[in-house]
């Protein structure tokens, strides 16, 4: 059975923190350009700090981190925090191979869009690697626009990367 949690207590976050570790190796496992983006953008001391303030950085209302289990076993991960006022940006989506397949990433992006509405924000921001066609597949479906860079970033991190939005309708 699959579920998707807030992760509460230090058991659920170190979960989803070996999961973001997972992850930014198979972002580094892409090799060429694409690794070289992520060895800039996240040098280990950064990544470590980030991961060190995980629940920090992404704390309700102004942020939210998801997890994915597949029998209890902990599967993926996504997050997002306040990028802007009224903007919300989705960070590490990842669910782990032996789980993809099973709708874990439809479900934790559908979560986390839920999440960011009821949280008030008006609008989602993300990014991802062009070589993670499964994520743009995905993204695409569930209804994200493309769009152009949403950061200043050097011309060749830029012109890499594929970006999202999503405008959220205020239904409330």
């Amino acid at each position: 059975m699959l579920t998707i949690e807030d992760p509460q207590g230090p058991e659920a976050l170190d979960a989803v923190r070996a999961l973001c570790w997972d992850y930014l190796d198979v972002l580094r496992g892409l090799g060429g350009i694409d690794a070289e983006i992520v060895t800039q953008a996240y040098p280990p001391e950064k990544y470590a700090a980030i991961m060190e303030n995980l629940a920090l950085e992404h704390a309700p209302p102004a942020g939210g981190i998801r997890l994915a289990r597949l029998n209890g076993r902990p599967v993926g991960c996504g997050m997002f925090h306040t990028l802007a006022p009224g903007t919300a940006e989705i960070k590490r989506v990842y669910v782990a191979p032996a789980a993809r397949g099973t709708g874990a990433g439809r479900a934790l992006m559908e979560e986390l869009i839920a999440t960011c509405r009821a949280s008030g924000f008006e609008r989602i921001l993300m990014d991802t690697g062009r070589p993670l066609v499964a994520a743009q597949r995905l993204y695409d479906a569930l209804g994200f626009r493309r769009r152009g860079p949403y950061q200043e970033m050097p011309g060749w991190v830029r012109d890499n990367l594929i970006y999202f939005e999503m405008e959220l309708a205020d239904d409330r």
